[in-house]
């Protein structure tokens, strides 16, 4: 009788190993189609020349004063988040307070809007994250 409660259990561990293995196997295409994308970098923008960049915390803001949304976006800007410490045209080069245009020492603030604002010479230049999806 011990020996076919051994079978049974042996038999029973073998189904629940084998039924865990086959509920692993997926649509193996569905796992091979997936890519990490994650936020653009400093590359993505250089490589065009025309960009207007900066890089705080790890993430791309561009300029984007000549969009129609933005030119028409009421704002109140609030506490500096960053300033500008280096200024480089290469993205291997870049690193948190980077800015291919904007001068060493601009201040950059959020606002009540997805919009942040670099101040030079009194100007307001609106900035938006670019992030990805």
């Amino acid at each position: 009788m011990n020996n076919s409660l051994f079978n049974k259990g042996t038999f029973l561990l073998f189904l629940v190993v084998l039924l865990v293995g086959l509920a692993g196997c997926g649509n193996s295409q569905e796992n091979t189609q997936s890519e990490v994308i994650g936020n653009p970098t400093p590359e993505d923008f250089l490589e065009d020349g025309n960009a207007d960049i900066f890089l705080l915390s790890g993430i791309v803001y561009s300029n984007v004063e000549h969009v129609d949304w933005v030119k028409e976006l009421d704002y109140t800007i609030g506490e500096e988040v960053g300033e500008i410490t280096k200024q480089t045209d290469k993205a291997e080069d870049f690193g948190n307070g980077t800015s291919n245009i904007l001068p060493i020492g601009t201040k950059i603030y959020e606002t009540d809007t997805q919009i942040y604002i670099a101040i030079v010479n009194d100007k307001e230049i609106p900035y938006l994250k670019m992030l990805e999806g």
